[in-house]
Order: structure tokens, then C-alpha cells, then sequence
């Protein structure tokens, strides 16, 4: 039955999968081919402890990039479920810019896959915001689709306050000025109606892509300003960078 329902979409539809262009083989099934599904690449090991990026050499037991050496992330932890290249990166962008909002689900199973350190233990997820104006114009939130798919209680306590440009257009030395500022707690919790108290509690950010970590690093702040005891960051994808790194002892 599934077979022949499948093949009738397939005539009448031809849908193709929107990260390699081919015909879909089991469009009811999945929205992606299952080739651009493995070729879904990790981010490789060795990895930063904290903001998740490859690491040039393996070292025994843990170590951290020079840019979290040097300025140091407010999150503990980030992880993605894979680099930001390929496959991964067409499915992303067919997520985000093309509206193809049932992606968020398998999306958010790898997710889940490569994030069981950073989920253990948490009490909620918070999605980074866009900006009121940024979300009319997508229709959706990217990061509050995922963070509905985790399987935690969603929390959206922070709120975008300041637009600024997007952080995909500007160079990695100045995203960090550019978020200044950007983020605060969303309007419910700052008056006390929300009935969250994030005091005491573990925290995991959800967001589509990690580059430099700034934007994630913003959102921490408020949180940690606001009683979080730990901060930890998941997104679909990572900006690989390959750095040099130094031993924690």
C-alpha cells in the first residue's frame, strides 16, 4: 500500500530532494534521499571541550581551541550533529529558506544522536530568537521548530531586541560586536508572568548553525545574568574551522 502510494505521488508530483535535486524514491517517507542522508558528515575528532570545533592534532584527554582559550565562551558546551558542508548544508538552507518546515523532526532526531552529552541532565531547551521583524518575513522560527523536536520541555525566554545584520554576511572579528547587546529576556519572564523560573537550572540553546559560537554566547549571558547554573549549546550544524589547540591539565 505504502509502495503504490509512493509511486502515485512520485507520477503525479515528481518531488525531488531538495539537498541533491533527485527524484524522490519514497517521498511519504522521508523528505530528503537516503544518499544525502549519509552523506551527512560529522564534525571529526578531535573536538574542542567547549565550543565543538576540530581540533588540528589528537591529544590525550581533553583540550581547548585557541579561540575559546582566548575569548572564552559563556556556554560550557556546544555540539552539532554535523558540519556545515554538503549535504547537511543544502538540507539546512531547504529547512530555513525554502520553508520546508517537516525537516525540523529528522533534523532534530541527529540532533539528538550527536547531543547526548549536552542533553543529559538538562531541564529545557531555550531557542534563540529572531528578531520580531526577521520572523514576520520567514513565517517561522528555525530554532523553535527544532527545539519542539528535542523531546524537552521548550522554554522561550529570551527575546531578540536589536536586529542587527545578519550575522552570515559580516567576518568572524566582528559578529561578537555585532550581537552587543541584541538579546534579552523575553517580555513574560522579565515581568514575571511565565510562570519559569530558570534559577538553579540546566539550560540547552537550540539554533540551525554554529559559526563563531557568538550568537550562542549572547543568549548564555542573559541566562546565566538570570540564575541559569549551566548553559549548553545544540545545533544542526557546525562552521568547521580546524584549529590549533592546548591541553587542559
Amino acid at each position: 500500500m505504502v509502495n503504490t502510494a509512493n509511486f502515485i505521488v512520485r507520477l503525479l508530483l515528481s518531488p525531488e530532494c531538495p539537498a541533491c535535486h533527485q527524484p524522490l524514491a519514497r517521498p511519504l517517507t522521508s523528505a530528503i534521499c537516503d544518499r544525502c542522508w549519509r552523506d551527512i558528515a560529522p564534525v571529526d575528532p578531535p573536538l574542542c571541550a567547549r565550543c565543538g570545533d576540530h581540533l588540528e592534532l589528537q591529544v590525550e584527554g581533553e583540550a581547548l581551541c585557541d579561540r575559546c582559550l582566548t575569548r572564552p565562551l559563556s556556554f560550557s558546551v556546544a555540539r552539532s550533529a554535523g558540519a556545515y558542508d554538503g549535504a547537511l548544508r543544502e538540507i539546512v538552507h531547504a529547512f530555513k529558506f525554502d520553508r520546508r518546515r517537516l525537516l525540523a523532526e529528522p533534523l532534530a532526531r541527529l540532533m539528538c544522536r550527536e547531543g547526548l552529552k549536552v542533553l543529559g541532565g538538562a531541564d529545557a531547551v531555550v531557542p534563540v530568537p529572531l528578531h520580531a521583524v526577521r520572523s514576520f518575513r520567514r513565517g517561522f522560527n528555525q530554532a523553535d521548530d527544532l527545539a519542539r523536536e528535542i523531546g524537552l520541555p521548550v522554554w522561550r525566554l529570551l527575546r531578540r531586541q536589536r536586529a542587527g545584520r545578519p550575522q552570515a554576511s559580516l567576518p568572524a572579528s566582528r559578529r561578537a560586536k555585532n550581537l552587543r547587546d541584541a538579546f534579552a529576556l523575553s517580555y513574560r519572564m522579565r515581568f514575571g508572568r511565565q510562570g519559569l523560573d530558570c534559577r538553579g537550572k540546566t539550560l540547552v540553546l537550540i539554533d540551525d548553525v554554529m559559526t563563531t559560537g557568538a550568537t550562542l554566547d549572547e543568549c548564555a549571558k542573559v541566562l546565566l545574568g538570570a540564575g541559569a547554573s549551566d548553559v549548553r549549546a545544540l545545533t544542526v550544524a557546525r562552521a568547521v574551522e580546524s584549529r590549533p589547540q592546548r591541553q587542559l591539565r
